[in-house]
């Protein structure tokens, strides 16, 4: 046959045959490599890195809430006058602010959150319980201040120390946008909520913080301690464990940050205590006028001058001018919490803080001539000019939560942070006696008159001396905040 070929063989023994296979299927392809997702988005790095907020910010709400109830959103006992209804909030505060100076190099920041937790969940149920007597009030705002004068000081310090250098102004900035919610939430319910389902402000507050307060207290215990906490102890294994914790959805970068925080506590254990002072006192300085103009961003004269205007501005037919007022400001920390790690601290603060002077200046103008206060058409512009005031004050007081906790040397970091505080605080009172002795016609030209020149004057200092932090570690930020003065912008 055609294309074969035959051989015959005489002698011999016959060959074994073999079988041979021809593969018909490619050899089985290699394993491919696992693929890993790694889950490190900024939201995501948000909720891992900063789990603090979650807990303190209910928290903070109602603490936002009692700071409204001390200037002026209070139907249920008249704190226009100098009582001790009127500042003992404020009180509360000092006192817890003062002993977390004393004890917070020694306990985790975790027990502070828990007892402030319960002290204001125990004085939202003296108000629930006897809204209308007033020194059961009195005892339940004493608690409530002393709650959060015990977690404000460790959140300040806590979050800067567990928070991404990327996101570390959005989580402190929730300081401040917390209490704005809060600000808004008492004077929407004391301005119109108590009058339509006819009950005790005091008892609705009550309701509230308890609400508040069982959320606060049940996030709290699940937040995770600094790795900075431990590592001043000399705790290397709890201080990798936290940051694990911290870092879980980026564990690449875990030991690169326990890195730097070793080189943080070290550059404090490397100074003395009075190296440490010295080179705070320029921060201190800074943040001490910086956190005042917080205060007075919203005070009883800003209460008293948006009242009264819109009472001869819109009469008693409608009081829209109040829900736009405190509306404001929360959208301001809205548009700041956006702002302080893109565009940066400074120019976001500075551009609030001047605009709040400059309309600042238009109140005190206004309230020159004391007939202008019954009169219509000043009374629209007062108006007016307290509505967008807050706007930029939301812009401005987001960034002091960020410095507070940038600013000074580990060691002396939480004195420093809590007199700082305390003295936030004392304005407030301050401010609250002088305007219970003097007339409102002849307290608003002299108040918004030199807090004016004084927050211009602040304009021009913090434009020379204040740092951009943003995208810095906390060693770096400490280094430019000892500079006594800093030209950067972005």
């Amino acid at each position: 046959m055609s294309g074969m070929q035959t051989t015959s063989v005489a002698a011999g023994p016959v060959p074994q045959k073999e079988t041979i296979i021809l593969a018909t299927v490619g050899p089985p392809e290699p394993p491919k490599p696992a693929v890993t997702v790694n889950n490190n988005g900024y939201f995501s790095r948000v909720k891992k890195g900063n789990s603090v907020v979650s807990g303190v910010f209910f928290l903070l709400v109602y603490g936002g809430m009692d700071l409204a109830s001390s200037l002026g959103w209070n139907h249920t006992f008249n704190v226009f006058l100098f009582t001790e209804y009127s500042y003992c909030w404020f009180i509360g505060v000092i006192i817890g602010a003062f002993a977390t100076i004393l004890t917070m190099s020694y306990l985790p920041k975790q027990v502070y959150y828990v007892l402030g937790a319960l002290l204001q969940l125990t004085g939202s149920i003296i108000f629930t319980a006897a809204p209308g007597d007033y020194a059961s009030c009195l005892a339940a705002r004493y608690l409530a201040g002393l709650g959060i004068g015990l977690l404000t000081v460790p959140f300040l310090i806590h979050n800067a120390e567990v928070a991404g250098t990327n996101f570390r102004g959005v989580s402190a900035g929730l300081e401040q946008c917390a209490l704005a919610l809060g600000i808004e939430v008492q004077v929407i319910y004391i301005t119109e909520w108590s009058s339509i389902v006819g009950a005790e402000p005091n008892l609705i507050h009550g309701i509230i913080g308890i609400v508040l307060s069982l959320l606060g207290l049940g996030l709290s215990a699940l937040s995770v301690e600094s790795p900075i906490f431990y590592l001043r102890r000399n705790q290397e294994t709890m201080a990798r464990q936290c940051q694990e914790k911290l870092l879980a959805n980026s564990p690449s970068g875990i030991s690169k940050a326990l890195d730097e925080a070793r080189l943080y506590v070290a550059e404090s254990d490397s100074r003395s205590l009075g190296e440490e002072l010295v080179a705070s006192v320029g921060p201190f300085l800074k943040l001490l006028f910086f956190r005042c103009f917080v205060a007075f961003s919203f005070s009883l004269p800003l209460t008293m001058s948006i009242i009264s205007s819109t009472a001869v501005a819109e009469g008693s037919s409608s009081g829209w001018p109040l829900y736009v007022f405190i509306t404001m400001r929360l959208v301001g920390t809205g548009v700041a919490l956006c702002f302080l790690d893109t565009l940066g601290r400074k120019a976001v603060s500075l551009v609030g803080l001047a605009c709040m002077a400059g309309l600042m200046l238009g109140l005190a103008i206004l309230y020159s001539d004391p007939l202008n206060i019954i009169a219509w058409k000043p009374m629209v512009q007062a108006c007016n000019i307290g509505m967008a005031l807050q706007a930029f004050a939301g812009l401005f007081v987001c960034s002091s939560s960020v410095y507070m906790g940038e600013a000074f040397p580990m060691r002396v970091k939480a004195s420093l942070v809590g007199l700082i505080v305390i003295i936030e605080q004392l304005i407030h009172v301050i401010v609250i006696a002088c305007v219970s002795f003097v007339s409102s016609e002849d307290i608003y030209f002299p108040y918004f008159l030199s807090a004016s020149i004084t927050m211009l004057l602040g304009v021009i200092f913090f434009a020379v001396s204040l740092p951009e932090t943003k995208r810095m570690t906390l060693r770096q930020a400490g280094h430019r905040f000892q500079r006594w003065y800093d030209l950067s912008f972005y």
